[in-house]
């Protein structure tokens, strides 16, 4: 399990960071001089060049994003123009677009975040332009609720295997729903039928939670508490709850890490997000303690499962489940190791769940007994994120963060000469995510106002 370092703080991580920036902004660069965009946007490295998949556009966020946060942390304002421009120029189908679950990766890591640092100051203000990312933010969250699956307890917005599959990536995504609902939206639907943006966000959570977290006990009684399916499948002619399964992950009764991860992150976002809005508000939906407590335990169990079934310094292999684990002996007990023979590590994952760590700390207060642990935890995965073998120092590798990993099962993933498995390769949404975890580190280390998607939203 997880060695937490109790003693860390973001101070320490001071020389890291500055080294992190410096070699986030070279990639940036390398990429803008070297990525054929007309093949597709970047999703993963092979022999360390971005490349792309023809499955959905869903990474072009976190590229465009990243430069927003390289300006973030830097100030390099040719960092800011290269966002905007690509933003502008190129986004714009995925507001629009009707057949993902993704809209809260690509619109609030691009349009979101230029909001946002308009409303912190760092960017001028200019009144067209702002109107420009709060249409595209409104428009984003209600063609995402658009995609909706009513059950008998609630509901869910679907992902792009149809309307009986719920991915549990998709509790993220919900930042669509609350940046346009926290602007104002009101999303019409056939006959003009007014439909509530919080509600859909609330019933997606409560659904995510109810059935793709574990909780070891009652229906879960067999399982253990904090494990998550990536894919719930419902009858959608009465809708029932039939099973469980998983696109990317082993098996429906094992863990794909990243998709605990994306709870990990998702559920403490929607915590911050609840602080932000009245109960009289939320009470038409549910009662405002009841929701929290919710989110809270799906929070918590996952975050801990993480820590348990995590190697020594927290860098998780792909799946907890996978099938040759086994051969590696105490993997648990170890550090991680990217060049074993077996099952690779996904390193995306704990960028992801690095954030989440840090996030539910913060939300539980990181210096209360409660909230310390989980705090110290993130600190301690995202340090050893930012060293080798993670760190990617070569000039000639366009990722980031090493040993990724996009669909084992899919055998997507590049593997090199002489080895059994993927690595050494990169993802756009792991150097996206470790770059939003060491913003938000960062800015605790300095003292600003902690970062936070909703801030676009709100000033």
């Amino acid at each position: 399990m997880l060695h937490i370092d109790n003693a860390i703080t973001p101070a320490d991580l001071e020389q890291e960071l500055a080294v992190f920036w410096d070699l986030s902004g070279e990639k940036l660069r390398m990429m803008e001089r070297e990525y054929d965009h007309a093949q597709g946007s970047p999703v993963f490295t092979a022999g360390g060049k971005y490349t792309t998949r023809g499955w959905t556009e869903w990474t072009q966020g976190f590229e465009y994003g990243s430069a927003l946060l390289q300006f973030d942390a830097t100030g390099d304002e040719w960092f800011l123009e290269l966002g905007r421009r690509n933003i502008v120029e190129n986004m714009a189908p995925h507001v629009s677009h009707f057949g993902v679950h993704d809209h809260g990766f690509n619109n609030v890591s691009t349009y979101g975040n230029l909001l946002r640092l308009m409303n912190e100051g760092r960017i001028p203000e200019n009144v067209w332009e702002r109107r420009l990312y709060e249409l595209a933010l409104k428009i984003s969250g209600a063609t995402q609720a658009r995609r909706w699956t009513a059950i008998p307890d609630g509901g869910f917005i679907y992902s792009f295997n149809g309307p009986h599959s719920l991915f549990v990536d998709t509790i993220r995504s919900c930042r669509a729903l609350a940046v346009s609902y926290l602007l104002g939206h009101r999303y019409l639907d056939e006959g003009d039928r007014v439909i509530s943006l919080l509600n859909r966000l609330l019933d997606h959570a409560r659904t995510t939670a109810r059935y793709n977290v574990f909780y070891g006990q009652g229906r879960d009684s067999y399982d253990a508490r904090g494990r998550t399916a990536h894919e719930c499948v419902f009858n959608i002619n009465d809708g029932q709850f039939r099973c469980t399964t998983s696109q990317q992950g082993f098996s429906g009764f094992t863990t794909w890490m990243r998709g605990l991860a994306w709870a990990m992150v998702g559920f403490p976002e929607q915590l911050e997000l609840l602080r932000e809005i009245p109960d009289s508000a939320i009470e038409p939906f549910g009662e405002p303690l009841e929701i929290e407590a919710t989110f809270l335990e799906a929070a918590r169990a996952t975050c801990d499962f993480y820590i348990a079934n995590t190697p020594t310094d927290g860098i998780p292999y792909w799946d907890s489940g996978a099938p040759n684990l086994h051969c590696m002996g105490d993997y648990l007990n170890q550090v991680s190791d990217p060049t074993n023979d077996h099952e690779p590590i996904d390193s995306s994952a704990a960028t992801i769940a690095s954030q989440g760590l840090l996030r539910l700390g913060r939300y539980l207060d990181h210096e209360s007994v409660d909230g310390r642990p989980y705090w110290q935890a993130g600190l301690t995965v995202l340090r050893h994120l930012l060293q080798q073998p993670y760190l990617s120092t070569a000039d000639d590798h366009h990722g980031l963060i090493l040993h990724s990993i996009y669909h084992r099962p899919g055998g997507w993933d590049h593997v090199p000469s002489r080895s059994r498995i993927p690595r050494g390769e990169s993802s756009m949404w792991g150097d996206y995510h470790t770059r939003e975890a060491a913003l938000m580190v960062q800015r605790v280390m300095d003292g600003d106002r902690d970062y936070r998607f909703f801030d676009c939203a709100t000033v």
